[in-house]
């Protein structure tokens, strides 16, 4: 047995590996989200009689990880930091699906190289035309209810749709759950999304998350974990919550699940009943199939008897309602999913159209193939129309063949692509070209990612996308009667104030965070300012260096923040070098003792979405290489903070500060003009000091003279990652442990 990691050796071990749900406590001390109960589950290494909460830091070693044709890069990165082997071959899925279309022999290596590597280490492997990975998850039992499980992809919300929890991850956690079998994870904040009344006859599950996207667009769910509830859950098919939960993605979560109830564990027995008749085992002498290893009875009969609620008392950062039975069909864009318009508006304007889209693992299930059937059925494409179709995986495909749908779609006229994303994300062929429209039941419609960025790119339901490429103009089906539907509008939805919605968002001041030994006690040094929301990737470290793989850390350190102020880089660095030659103290009172358990170097204080953009590394890399171990802000982009953590910077939010920074020194007492003085980058001389094990944030300098907020500390899993310089160096750790181990 390998020796736990420090963390886990201090707080203690959980159960590594939980393939059924288990039973939560009948008296919980801290009440919970169902979402809050499943990462519990999960978690390794937490404190004993720890309640995973929102904000918490944790380890966790999830049911499955999927990557797809990302594998190759993560491959690289496995191997370059000296991994040898998977260390729980049944937690990685490999399913090709982004570039099927793509024959080229760099591609095929590629997916050689893939398939190879799936064999040599006993990884299950799913090949080019199986289907888009999201899909195969769910039908192969990967994403289960009530359980955890990650993807190297951003749709990996959807496994929410039958109650999984499911989130993204990059690749280096990808790596690093390949060698150790865990990573780290922020549980984000729990936002309840109340679904009432039902839908109309001609309403689908793609009309409410395209509703939502536009109704709620002032970012209310950025990064956020949505539970969905209400008595309107309990109409919406399987399919629909799939759809749904998959574009909580670009509603901005990372994460939308719905509850198991019935609906979902009757789809589970037609599920089953499906795989029985796999063979025909009711003949005499034919033996019955195989039981399939994650979805069969036993597993099914476990969890209708363990169905994990949210507890009374559970804390959510928000509460937002949305009444079904006000939606008429709605179609998003062009080019935004904040904006959605109702369809009756649309049609008057008759939009002409070139090209039509039915593909994804949005909405391309058999239900929305029958869907757009029916629709088609009788009729043809329209002249000068392309309808491109796409099954969401094989099964699906064979499901359609069988019902007759796919034929229906293939005389009227459509053009049959193989069983991949493809055209969702501008791969081969079909794409829209400059000047075209296209209508596409997929889930991102953003400038050029379908094509030419001169195209306009709407996205709607199944039956739409077809009644707009007989039509050949944005239209929807004949046979929905405006009679059936309600009054054509902006659907009713509203933002409850509950009274958990402030406990949630207060900051608990009295929770200390044990630390590790060797990590700092505090954080100090001088306090730098950029007045700015949405300062991105390219901001923080400019994309001409991105691919310069030779770059140094020191040169990066040079050219941090280049393209949003070219005078930081210079700031910081003279900054670091009067650290280095005169020890900080943050005031005459602190002792050396108390100074050598700290870390100084320059903390960095920003607006909002910190890191918003690209996933490049250096981001993270260039600011810590420059002097800055800290950075403050606002609110985060999710993936520059995975990054951060991912190579030792840490990463606090703190809006109060940001707050009365903006009003001391920002132009006009706002953020995106730079300081009072024109700087982009503001210096007062301010000194901060940063509490690890208590959040205690002293400010000192400016007109207050000394000011005093309150953060979240980070966890023992981000504290280990610090440690060991990053994810990187906490996968070496581990790997020498398990040799070790293995040795003794």
């Amino acid at each position: 047995m390998r020796p736990p990691s420090s963390w886990v050796r201090q707080y203690g071990r959980r159960a590594s590996r939980r393939l059924l749900a288990t039973i939560a406590s009948e008296h919980p001390t801290t009440p919970q989200t169902i979402i809050e109960k499943v990462v519990q589950k999960y978690a390794v290494g937490l404190p004993e009689g720890k309640k995973v909460k929102a904000g918490d830091y944790v380890m966790i070693r999830p049911e499955h990880v999927m990557t797809h044709d990302n594998t190759g890069p993560v491959v690289s990165k496995f191997k370059s930091i000296g991994a040898t082997r998977i260390h729980n071959p049944k937690q990685p899925v490999f399913t090709l699906d982004h570039d099927v279309q793509n024959r080229s022999d760099k591609n095929l290596k590629k997916y050689t190289m893939i398939e190879a590597f799936a064999r040599t280490h006993g990884v299950d492997f799913y090949p080019a035309g199986r289907g888009i990975g999201h899909q195969v998850l769910v039908e192969e039992g990967y994403a289960f209810p009530q359980t955890l499980t990650v993807a190297s992809d951003s749709h990996s919300n959807m496994y929410g749709g039958v109650g999984c929890v499911g989130t993204p991850i990059v690749r280096t956690d990808a790596a690093a759950l390949w060698a150790t079998g865990k990573t780290w994870w922020q549980v984000p904040r729990m936002i309840k999304v109340e679904l009432k009344g039902r839908l109309a006859p001609g309403v689908t599950g793609k009309d409410v998350i395209v509703a939502l996207c536009g109704s709620f667009n002032k970012d209310e769910v950025l990064n956020a974990a949505l539970e969905f509830t209400g008595e309107g859950v309990a109409a919406l098919t399987v399919d629909e919550r799939l759809t749904i939960a998959n574009m909580t993605t670009e509603w901005g979560a990372l994460a939308g699940v719905f509850p198991v109830d019935e609906t979902l564990l009757n789809w589970y027995d037609g599920v089953i009943k499906k795989l029985e008749l796999r063979t025909f085992s009711s003949s005499p002498g034919i033996p019955p199939p195989p039981t399939h290893p994650r979805i069969n009875g036993e597993r099914l009969q476990a969890l209708r008897a363990n169905i994990l609620k949210s507890d009374p008392g559970a804390e959510y950062a928000s509460h937002l309602v949305f009444n079904l039975s006000t939606l008429v069909p709605h179609v998003s864009g062009p080019n935004s999913v904040k904006v959605s318009t109702p369809l009756p508006v649309l049609e008057e304007k008759r939009i002409p159209i070139q090209k039509a889209y039915l593909v994804s693992c949005t909405n391309s299930r058999a239900s929305d193939i029958a869907a757009a059937a029916a629709v088609m059925k009788g009729h043809t494409v329209a002249p000068g129309v392309e309808f491109y179709i796409a099954a969401a995986s094989s099964a699906v495909q064979l499901e359609s063949e069988r019902l007759g749908d796919w034929d229906t779609l293939v005389l009227a006229g459509a053009k049959t692509l193989p069983a991949g994303c493809g055209p969702c994300i501008g791969l081969g062929v079909g794409l829209l070209e400059d000047g075209e429209t296209g209508i596409s039941a997929t889930n991102r419609n953003y400038k050029g990612r379908m094509g030419h960025p001169n195209a306009q790119a709407y996205l709607a339901s199944p039956a739409v996308v077809a009644a707009s490429a007989i039509k050949g103009y944005i239209c929807g089906p004949d046979p929905v009667s405006t009679a059936s539907l309600p009054p054509v509008g902006a659907p009713a939805f509203s933002v409850v104030d509950d009274a958990t919605n402030s406990k949630a968002t207060a900051t608990d001041a009295s929770a200390k965070e044990p630390l590790l030994p060797e990590f700092p006690a505090y954080f100090a040094g001088p306090l730098l300012f950029a007045p700015q929301d949405n300062l991105n990737t390219d901001g923080i470290y400019p994309g001409k260096y991105t691919y310069q793989d030779d770059i140094t850390l020191a040169r990066q350190a040079e050219v941090v923040m280049e393209n949003y102020d070219p005078g930081f880089a210079p700031l910081v660095a003279s900054l670091v070098t009067d650290l280095e030659t005169k020890p900080f103290a943050l005031s005459p009172a602190a002792t050396v003792d108390e100074d050598k358990k700290g870390k100084a170097g320059v903390v960095l204080v920003a607006g909002y979405n910190f890191g918003t953009g690209s996933s490049r590394e250096q981001a993270a890399t260039a600011l810590k290489a420059a002097g800055v171990p800290l950075v403050i802000a606002g609110s985060f982009g999710d993936i520059f903070k995975r990054n951060a953590i991912n190579n030792g910077l840490v990463c606090l939010e703190s809006p109060e500060l940001v707050r009365d920074l903006t009003e001391a020194y920002a132009k006009e007492g706002k953020r995106g003009a730079g300081g009072k003085d024109g700087e982009l980058t503001v210096d007062k001389g301010l000194s901060i000091k940063v509490g690890m094990e208590d959040g205690k944030v002293v400010v000192v300098g400016g007109a207050s003279g000394e000011k005093v907020y309150t953060v979240k500390p980070v966890g023992a899993s981000v504290q280990e990652l610090w440690l060991c310089g990053g994810l990187e160096g906490y996968i070496l750790k581990e790997i020498k442990a398990e040799a070790a181990a293995t040795a003794a």
